[in-house]
């Protein structure tokens, strides 16, 4: 059985464990009593501009949040230069040496899967907002939490609406990185296309160093597609784009970019790049959620900016580890754990809820449209919310089997 809802707007569609350590090392890991939030965030390396933005989202959990367990928390940074191996070192030498066992970020599904293993074999917890279905799926663990929808919802709330709403459109090419979070989107793509009976005309694969994207969407040209499906993610999608719109693609196909960073990304790119262009979003700044209008006040004063995707992400994920601490009254990872499970609160997209069953977060996924620069209301109106929707396997569909 599959869960899903979608909400259409006005505006219409157009490497070692720590459990090899001698137990003496893993019990003084855990002795001590204060709570610290560990940051798992690519500062430096291909996606720091993405890391930059989460780290202000949990520094001010951090910061705003007040005491917990009768003090206030604390924050460290753990820099993961957008590497899955170093990801796992530095968290290893954290839980060893620093006795960390709360840990939100990873912006590489990789990492996020690497990293989520070893916390939940120390017994601690990891918030992330990395998109791998694994994640919550098949090796999905007691310790990991996920904020972020994962692909499949992302597909199902971007792809399958536009196919709806295009019914002549019947002939899509994918450009998709080759990597477990960029296959996980091409599967989901490809399952929507078996069923809708749309032609998959083509895929180019790519590596997560490419920055040249001229010879992939030359072979899309070449199967004259009706839309073109752009499934990589951060500067490689906005490589994408760029190159894209100076080949005059938007005049020759629709283009749909499933996963986008959201506003910052959107701003670096322009208006003249993301016109007319459909964008998957996790988070988008003008929601009307109470708590929403609470966080782009709090980081309009905090930063002078207005709320994006990875602060918003790393925030509430942040925010909620914190939550469950104080919900469980300690720091034991077993009880913040059992208090996380199951938490219904008010989140950025609206009521969000920590499914117990495979610890993903129900939240909505959005369908966004770029508009023309003499559309936009202030610099950050850069585009309209065409639906959004929730969209997870239920029942029997969930894969996870919680060890």
């Amino acid at each position: 059985m599959i869960m899903k809802r979608r909400t259409f707007l006005k505006t219409g569609l157009a490497a070692g464990s720590l459990l090899a350590a001698p137990a003496i090392i893993r019990s003084r890991a855990f002795a001590a009593d204060s709570v610290t939030i560990h940051g798992v965030k690519s500062m430096s390396g291909g996606f720091a501009s993405y890391g930059k933005f989460a780290e202000m989202g949990s520094k001010l959990a951090v910061g705003s949040y007040g005491d917990v367990l009768g003090g206030p928390a604390s924050y460290k940074t753990i820099d993961t230069e957008g590497n899955a191996g170093k990801a796992v070192r530095k968290v290893q030498e954290a839980i060893q040496q620093d006795g960390a066992r709360f840990f939100n970020g990873c912006t590489l599904s990789s990492s996020a899967l690497a990293v989520g293993k070893e916390v939940n074999q120390a017994g601690g917890v990891f918030m992330t907002p990395a998109g791998a279905d694994e994640l919550t799926g098949s090796d999905c663990n007691p310790g990991t939490f996920r904020w972020s929808v994962p692909t499949y919802g992302a597909i199902e709330q971007t792809v399958r609406p536009l196919i709806e709403a295009m019914p002549d459109a019947k002939r899509w090419y994918t450009i998709t990185p080759q990597y477990v979070f960029g296959e996980a989107l091409l599967n989901n793509a490809k399952r929507i296309f078996a069923e809708k009976g749309i032609e998959h005309v083509g895929n180019s694969y790519h590596s997560l160093q490419e920055q040249e994207f001229s010879g992939y969407l030359t072979n899309a040209m070449g199967q004259s597609p009706d839309v073109l499906l752009i499934l990589n993610f951060g500067g490689q999608s906005s490589n994408t784009l760029r190159q894209a719109v100076n080949f005059g693609l938007k005049s020759q196909m629709t283009i749909l970019l499933a996963w986008s960073a959201g506003l910052d990304q959107f701003q670096e790119l322009g208006s003249d790049v993301i016109e007319d262009v459909y964008l998957g979003a996790q988070y988008w700044h003008q929601v009307e959620s109470p708590m929403n209008v609470e966080l782009v006040k709090k980081v309009r004063e905090a930063y002078g900016i207005t709320a994006n995707y990875p602060l918003a992400a790393d925030y509430i994920g942040t925010r909620v580890i914190l939550d469950a601490i104080k919900a469980a009254g300690s720091t034991d990872g077993a009880a913040v754990r059992k208090a996380l499970s199951g938490m219904t609160y008010e989140g950025p997209t609206g009521t969000e809820t920590v499914r117990a069953e495979d610890h993903q977060v129900i939240k909505d996924y959005y369908l966004l449209k770029g508009k023309a620069a003499s559309a936009k209301a202030d610099d950050d109106d850069l585009a309209d919310i065409v639906s959004s929707g929730r969209s997870f396997p239920e029942g029997d569909a969930i894969v996870c089997k919680m060890a």
